[in-house]
C-alpha cells in the first residue's frame, strides 16, 4: 500500500489509473472496510483518503478530540487490499485559507444536519471537492464510495457530482450494524458501556417510526406529527436529547405525507446520548 501525503505524490501515482475511491476521516471500523471492499471491484486503483477536516466542525464540537488511530487504520486497509492511502496534512490540503467553498443548496442542506449544525455541509461539500480533485483530476474521472449512514451527506455529495458535471459516479454502501442494531459509527467509542448498552435505543426508535407510519398510512389515519413527536417523547424518556425523529422523502428530504409511496421514504434520527451525538436512519 502506497500511502501518499501530498498532493503531487498522490496524483504522481494515478497517472493513467481509474481510481475507486472512499473518502474518511480515520479511526476506522468495519463500516469503512465494507466500503473498501465495495470500492476495489469498482476501479483499477482503490484510494483511501484519512482527514480531519476541519471546515465540518463548529467551535464547540470535537476536532481536536476526534479519534486518530494512525497505525490501527494504516495496517485495516492493507489488510483490506487498499492501494493508495491518501493522508495529507492540513498544510496540503489547506495551505492558504480556504476563502472559496461549495455552497449546497439550502433546500437540501440546511434542514436535519444542516439546521443543527449550521455551515457543515459547506465543509463537508468543500473538502469532498478538493479531494475530488486530488484524487481524480489526473486521470478523468472514477467511482467514490459513500455510505448511507450519513444519509443527507450522501445526498448533498450526489447532487454536488451532478450539478458540476463531475465525471465521478457516486456509489452508496449499506449501512453497517453491530449485532444489536447500532449503526457503526467512529464516535461510539465515545460511550461508556452502559450508553453503549443503550445506545440501540435510536436505531430502535426510527424502526418503530416507521412501521407506525406505514400501518397508519395502510390505515388511512396518518398524523405525521402526532408519531413524530410519540418517537421524540419516548426517546426522551430514556434519557436521550432528541435533535429529530423524522419521516421525510428519500428524493428531496422534504417531509413526507399520507400521498408518498411505501418504499420511498426515510426515517432520520439525531440524539444525544450523555456527551455523544448519534444518528442514524431507516429506508422504508
Amino acid at each position: 500500500m502506497l500511502i501518499a501525503h501530498s498532493i503531487p505524490e498522490l496524483r504522481a501515482a494515478l497517472v493513467g489509473r481509474r481510481p475507486a475511491f472512499v473518502p474518511t476521516m480515520g479511526n476506522l471500523h468495519e463500516g469503512h472496510l465494507s466500503l473498501v471492499h465495495q470500492a476495489r471491484p469498482l476501479g483499477d486503483t482503490t484510494v483511501v483518503s484519512i482527514f480531519v477536516n476541519r471546515l465540518q466542525f463548529l467551535p464547540h464540537e470535537d476536532f481536536d478530540s476526534y479519534p486518530r488511530t494512525w497505525d490501527a487504520d494504516c495496517a485495516k486497509l492493507q489488510a483490506a487490499g487498499c492501494d493508495v492511502l491518501f493522508a495529507p496534512r492540513e498544510t496540503d490540503l489547506y495551505p492558504e485559507p480556504q476563502t472559496f467553498k461549495v455552497h449546497p443548496d439550502p433546500q437540501l442542506a440546511d434542514l436535519l444536519e444542516g439546521q443543527f449544525r449550521p455551515g457543515f455541509f459547506i465543509g463537508v461539500a468543500t473538502v469532498v471537492m478538493k479531494l475530488f480533485s486530488c484524487v481524480f483530476g489526473a486521470n478523468g474521472g472514477g467511482t467514490a464510495v459513500f455510505g448511507r449512514k450519513d444519509y443527507q451527506q450522501l445526498m448533498v455529495i450526489r447532487q454536488m457530482v451532478r450539478q458540476f458535471a463531475l465525471p465521478i459516479d457516486v456509489m452508496a454502501g449499506d449501512t453497517s450494524r453491530a449485532p444489536d442494531g447500532l449503526a457503526l459509527s467512529s464516535r461510539n467509542g465515545y460511550l461508556s458501556a452502559p450508553e453503549r448498552k443503550e445506545a440501540v435505543a435510536l436505531s430502535q426508535a426510527l424502526q418503530q417510526l416507521s412501521d407506525r407510519w406505514a400501518a397508519a398510512q395502510a390505515a388511512g389515519t396518518l398524523q405525521a406529527t402526532g408519531l413524530e413527536q410519540q418517537a421524540l417523547d419516548q426517546l426522551r424518556a430514556r434519557g436521550w436529547l432528541p435533535d429529530y425523529l423524522t419521516v421525510r422523502r428519500r428524493a428531496d428530504l422534504q417531509p413526507a405525507a399520507a400521498q408518498d409511496a411505501p418504499g420511498t421514504l426515510v426515517a432520520l434520527g439525531a440524539a444525544r446520548l450523555g456527551a455523544t451525538r448519534l444518528i442514524d436512519n431507516r429506508e422504508f
